[in-house]
């Protein structure tokens, strides 16, 4: 049985990550602050669900806050992990435009303790969120590991960017395996609150407008968390190497001769806003009232995943159809909220 520290186990990845590696019969240890960004009851709900299930005599959840460097050194004191899925960060793009400071305690200073913590304790892989938004103003589609990401629009953006950079330092310095995943518009059963597919659907059902920006000339890359799972785990079992055939001369954004990787997860299939809508309309029987609103600071017009290097190193290729996925996620929303 290996052992597993999952951080950000409270969380929406983090949950089902978690779900995901007890059933096969690894041991894993959560980690979370269950911060108030949004509703904590979700969070403590999903912990309850880790914990009620068949195999919930081999997790363990400790309430730490990342930021905390004492408190994450004293975890690893204890504990020998054969690898880390550090989830843990302040997510939202606009929710760094009016609350920088978390970003910079959760996701920087919370961020440089993992990378210490692992280092010290000579982990074997270390796993961390990344996130499509560090490809920033690009506008080259699909976008790939290859491109440059140094033009982030989002402060959200720029963190995780910077963790890509720290990490790689620590993979050339101290030969810690470190993969980063960059994820794709998740969505699912046990979602979070503050993504449209969450909030159109508690506004659709309400009877309230949802808020439409761009005018609905958006497109999203997404991807259900069943394929984010398989991805984080297919990557796991595989710790980054180094790239024997990376050349100085002409370095690719994409390679490291230190054992370093990034991955793009997404469905490789970008939906238009307007359609999206409309495949939540249709799975709630319900019309949405739509308010047209410019686009918002901090937003990028449209992603699409390049997955074909996911593919190549895990066998993993997201696949999950938009109409299945958004039909799970409002079963499960009415049951879960009794509409």
């Amino acid at each position: 049985m290996k052992r597993y520290l999952v951080t950000g186990a409270a969380g929406f990845i983090g949950m089902q990550v978690s779900q995901a590696l007890l059933a096969r019969g690894d041991a894993v240890v959560g980690i979370d602050n269950i911060n108030d960004y949004y509703d904590p009851q979700l969070k403590l709900d999903r912990l309850t669900q880790i914990s009620q299930g068949p195999q919930a005599a081999a997790f363990r959840f400790e309430k730490i806050d990342i930021a905390d460097g004492a408190a994450l050194n004293n975890l690893f004191a204890r504990e020998r992990f054969d690898g880390v899925v550090h989830l843990a960060a302040q997510a939202g793009v606009r929710y760094s435009l009016t609350h920088p400071h978390a970003y910079a305690q959760s996701n920087l200073v919370g961020f440089v303790n993992m990378l210490e913590a692992c280092r010290h304790q000579q982990v074997p892989h270390l796993v961390y969120a990344s996130s499509s938004s560090v490809y920033g103003g690009n506008v080259k589609m699909p976008f790939a590991e290859t491109d440059a990401v140094d033009h982030p629009v989002s402060l959200y953006a720029a963190t995780k960017k910077s963790n890509e950079l720290m990490a790689h330092t620590y993979s050339h310095l101290f030969g810690l395996p470190t993969t980063g995943l960059r994820f794709f518009t998740v969505y699912g059963p046990w979602g979070r609150p503050d993504m449209a597919p969450f909030l159109f659907t508690k506004a659709i059902l309400a009877g309230e407008p949802i808020k439409v920006f761009n005018h609905g000339q958006m497109m999203r890359d997404f991807t259900y968390i069943d394929d984010i799972v398989a991805g984080v785990i297919g990557t796991l079992d595989r710790p980054a190497t180094p790239d024997e055939q990376f050349d100085r001369e002409h370095p690719s954004a994409a390679g490291s001769w230190a054992p370093y990787k990034v991955f793009n997860i997404g469905n490789s299939e970008p939906v238009k806003l307007m359609d999206f809508i409309g495949t939540l309309e249709k799975a709630l029987g319900k019309e949405a009232i739509k308010d047209m609103q410019p686009m918002a600071p901090g937003d990028v017009v449209a992603t699409y995943a390049d997955t074909s290097a996911l593919e190549a190193w895990t066998g993993v290729s997201p696949s999950t159809s938009l109409t299945e996925g958004i039909e799970r996620f409002v079963r499960w929303y009415r049951a879960y909220y009794k509409v």
